[in-house]
């Protein structure tokens, strides 16, 4: 499938894309470029999140618009991010629009990063949102606290044996939703498992 040309990351839901995280990843994958995006409830200096079908529409422009500016194809893209953002990729990866029952054209892209996924609401761990794993067709990597209350690592390895594509795992010993003071290692995971993509 050939190498990552480009990587393209959004914020979770309670963050910006200057999250520290974020940027250094961006700072440790250099020369492969980064774009980090917000979406528009973000930009409005609004709370709530957008609905789903607003945020997937803003993380296919921005996909579609970095691409077009750095001269390559989404296919040649990993996109992802960090909750929210990574989620809201891998169901754009998918082809959700996010309306109920209603699947359309999959982003096509060359890999995915979910960094912190919440598997589920804490404390609400019947609500699962894995119904799109089934349609996801390219290399994963989670990046996850082992204190997560957003999901344990075991129910991360069991739900993700749902997606096609190759899966990667690091798990990140004592951290939580957050990952606090693990910006260096999420990074360096990051840029490692990017740059390894042939």
């Amino acid at each position: 499938m050939g190498r990552a040309k480009g990587l393209v990351l959004f914020p979770g839901a309670g963050s910006a894309s200057t999250h520290s995280a974020l940027v250094k990843i961006g700072e440790q994958i250099k020369p492969i470029p980064t774009g980090r995006f917000d979406f528009p409830y973000r930009l409005a200096g609004k709370r709530p999140p957008d609905r789903a079908p607003v945020l997937l529409r803003c993380v296919r422009s921005e996909v579609q618009a970095f691409a077009l500016h750095n001269h390559v194809r989404t296919s040649s893209l990993v996109i992802g991010g960090r909750s929210m953002g990574g989620r809201m990729c891998s169901l754009a990866a998918a082809g959700d629009t996010g309306v109920p029952d209603e699947i359309g054209q999959a982003l096509k892209v060359r890999g995915l990063v979910l960094i912190s996924y919440p598997l589920y609401p804490p404390a609400s761990p019947h609500k699962l949102r894995i119904a799109h794993f089934g349609r996801i067709d390219v290399p994963v990597l989670f990046v996850h606290g082992t204190k997560d209350p957003f999901g344990t690592p075991k129910e991360l390895q069991v739900h993700s044996k749902k997606i096609v594509g190759d899966v990667s795992f690091h798990f990140i010993d004592n951290a939580r939703h957050e990952l606090k003071n693990a910006d260096d290692e999420v990074a360096e995971v990051v840029s490692s498992w990017v740059m390894s993509l042939r």
